[in-house]
């Protein structure tokens, strides 16, 4: 069985963008490979976090993960901090990278461009990524439209390092989901949905209320022509809408944009919106009867267990091959 890997950072709270790019396609998934899911938490840090609702957020994601339908029998769930190997491994990647190679990845270069004062964390943090993808020899990585170019660099790097000192790493290849890789902003739907603007009237959370669901969508921006059809240039906030729908009832956008033919934008947002407080309530419902339970603590625990002895043995195979150590 091929192996796939993926992971959401918890420095912000899920939206519904996290669970249809993300969560919805790692359930999808698991039954057809050996699935690792892991919490990035040290990713998360190459910005200001508050460390207190940091640890609460990295308990509320695997619940969430869990309640989202991530089955721990089908899953090995992991937190990247519990194994020391992420780290170590990311060091000898860096060594193996170029500059200029470093310097186009996205949210440096889009950080670097506007003046910010960015830290090395941040430069350097693809490069960490690439180690949690090759410590397990991933053979698919699910990403959204964005990511791709992490996990290019994932390749180039497990080439790399595999012509210089022999087969050790197996290349991974990215799934980009056709239907609902990349959920945008209610507001401006033109930028994606954002974990860091949780508070925003554009991002739903997946732990907002009924009533705070359909006033972001029965708000959500549109255009003035009244006319349904998905058109992501010409209609981002339309085709947005559409893309939800389509995700969440798992229908083929040509069917979605037929059924909504002829409707008006204010009927199109009540649907998408009973939708969304559909599946929310369920995932809702679950996850606090998880926060409840030690279920999030047992699945951790049997996580890291596995994933340190693999992680272990690969990274003793790579110290020998470039010559570190006694």
């Amino acid at each position: 069985m091929k192996r796939l890997l993926t992971g959401l950072k918890p420095s912000g709270e899920l939206t519904l963008g996290s669970y249809i790019g993300g969560i919805k396609q790692s359930v999808a998934y698991q039954s057809d490979y050996d699935s690792f899911i892991f919490v990035p938490d040290l990713h998360s840090i190459t910005v200001p976090q508050d460390p207190v609702l940091l640890k609460e957020r990295i308990k509320k994601n695997v619940a969430l993960y869990l309640a989202c339908g991530i089955d721990p029998d089908k899953n090995t769930i992991y937190l990247q901090s519990d194994n020391l190997y992420h780290a170590n491994l990311s060091w000898i990647f860096e060594c193996l990278t170029y500059m200029g190679e470093a310097s186009r990845m996205t949210q440096y270069k889009d950080k670097s461009s506007k003046g910010e004062n960015v830290s090395v964390g941040l430069f350097t943090y693809p490069i960490l990524m690439t180690a949690d993808i090759l410590l397990y020899d991933a053979d698919y990585v699910p990403v959204g439209i964005d990511q791709k170019q992490h996990v290019e660099l994932a390749r180039n790097l497990a080439e790399r390092f595999n012509k210089k000192f022999g087969e050790t790493f197996t290349v991974p290849t990215p799934l980009i989901p056709k239907v609902g890789a990349k959920i945008m902003d209610l507001q401006n739907p033109t930028k994606k949905m954002s974990k860091s603007e949780g508070d925003s009237k554009g991002t739903i959370l997946l732990l907002d209320s009924e009533e705070v669901i359909r006033k972001k969508i029965m708000s959500a921006v549109t255009d003035s022509d009244n006319e349904i059809k998905y058109d992501v240039e010409n209609k981002p906030g339309i085709s947005n809408l559409l893309t939800i729908y389509s995700a969440l009832t798992n229908k083929p956008m040509e069917e979605v944009v037929l059924h909504f033919k002829g409707m008006n934008y204010g009927s199109l947002k009540k649907e998408v919106a009973d939708v969304v407080v559909d599946a929310l309530t369920n995932i809702q419902t679950k996850y606090q009867e998880i926060m409840n339970s030690t279920l999030v603590d047992d699945v951790l625990d049997k996580g890291k267990e596995i994933v340190n002895k693999i992680a272990q043995e690969k990274y003793q195979a790579v110290l020998e091959k470039v010559g570190l150590g006694r």
